[in-house]
């Protein structure tokens, strides 16, 4: 069994979140180890339950099997936590995805991405605003993220895809059963100008539980989150708790007072996200500012250095702690790439973190 599909199986076993994960891998050498394991000896790690230890316990190999080869019929790539192609945006988000299922393509410069949200029940308002924002962000080279939902997710895809702009629909249920339904062809445009993703197992059902886990992808593939038009209740609200607690830009576009639909876009503003009124908005609050149509080539270019870099940041670890800013400091790699890196490592059992995000390897090259 190779690591891909043992986390793909952890993954089907569900209740093996990031967290309960990186326990098991400590507790054990890789991921294979974890499926072959005894209940008993499951349950010696924290945070692992007497049914969690059960099901990856008695997982079924056909299970595994079957999910793969749907997965191809599909047409869908499957990338792991630890991946080389794995999204760089959502390595230190809490709760990062174990698996990804993708229908099209990612690409480095998806680095670069806002998330537009809002209400399924939205008004024309509404509707016409995330359009044309998302239009105008995707022309200055942004890609667009959203949940391909009724309302304002459809209409931020359309004006990405209007537009000829990359877009990424994460969605909240497995690729057998596309939601909402009337959305299936949208979803096939969405994938040939960018991707559609999900974490789920191809036949998980869209139920109301996986949307606020949808969430959370959405807002962590993104430098920022824009809402255009919520309720009280909106989904797009737990999408910005989601960004703020991920340290992500939050954005808000106001509506009339009077309108049920802007009554969460208003109360942002009052809370402190930034009211838009165009894009400029937008672009002056991210980290790349008015150089984004410069720095998304130049990232493509150097999406190939990685190996290299995983060697010679190796190179610097020893049996002496170090520290995330000393390894910052010594490499002169940047923050998320240089995390990436070092999921990596850890993930091949060549290094281990310690209490307070230190670093020491576990055995040699």
């Amino acid at each position: 069994m190779t690591n891909l599909e043992a986390l793909v199986a952890i993954n089907m076993v569900g209740g093996v979140g990031s967290a309960r994960l990186d326990k098991l891998l400590d507790f054990f050498e890789k991921p294979q180890d974890i499926l072959q394991s005894s209940v008993d000896k499951l349950k010696k790690v924290s945070g692992i339950s007497d049914r969690i230890a059960y099901r990856l316990s008695s997982f079924k190999s056909r299970d595994l099997t079957q999910e793969l080869e749907s997965a191809n019929r599909l047409g869908l790539k499957i990338i792991v936590l630890g991946a080389k192609d794995y999204p760089a945006n959502l390595l230190n988000i809490p709760g990062r995805p174990l698996v990804l299922y993708v229908k099209g393509s990612l690409l480095v410069e998806d680095n670069f991405s806002i998330s537009i949200v809002g209400s399924r029940r939205a008004s024309f308002y509404g509707l016409s605003l995330a359009e044309k924002f998302s239009a105008e962000l995707a022309l200055k080279g942004l890609t667009i993220v959203s949940g391909m939902a009724r309302g304002i997710d459809s209409s931020a895809h359309r004006g990405a895809l209007k537009v000829k702009g990359r877009t990424i629909a994460v969605i909240g249920s497995g690729f057998n059963f596309i939601y909402p339904p009337e959305n299936v062809e949208l979803s096939q445009a969405i994938a040939s100008s960018g991707a559609v993703i999900s974490e789920f197992p191809v036949d998980t059902k869209p139920l109301k539980e996986n949307f606020p886990r949808r969430n959370r992808i959405i807002s962590g593939l993104s430098l920022g989150v824009l809402v255009t038009e919520a309720s009280r209740n909106s989904g797009a609200i737990i999408t910005t708790d989601f960004a703020l607690e991920q340290g992500r830009e939050v954005f808000a576009i106001p509506g009339k007072i009077t309108s049920s639909e802007a009554f969460g876009t208003n109360e942002l503003i009052k809370q402190g996200a930034k009211l838009v009124t165009s894009i400029d908005d937008i672009i002056e609050e991210l980290p790349l500012g008015p150089n984004l149509e410069r720095i998304v080539p130049v990232a493509r270019k150097e999406a190939g250095l990685s190996d290299q870099l995983q060697e010679s940041l190796y190179n610097l670890i020893n049996d002496q702690p170090f520290s995330l800013d000393e390894l910052v400091e010594k490499s002169n790699i940047a923050i998320p790439e240089i995390s990436d890196i070092l999921l990596r490592l850890q993930l091949k059992r060549l290094i281990k973190q310690l209490p307070g995000k230190q670093f020491v390897r576990t055995q040699l090259f």
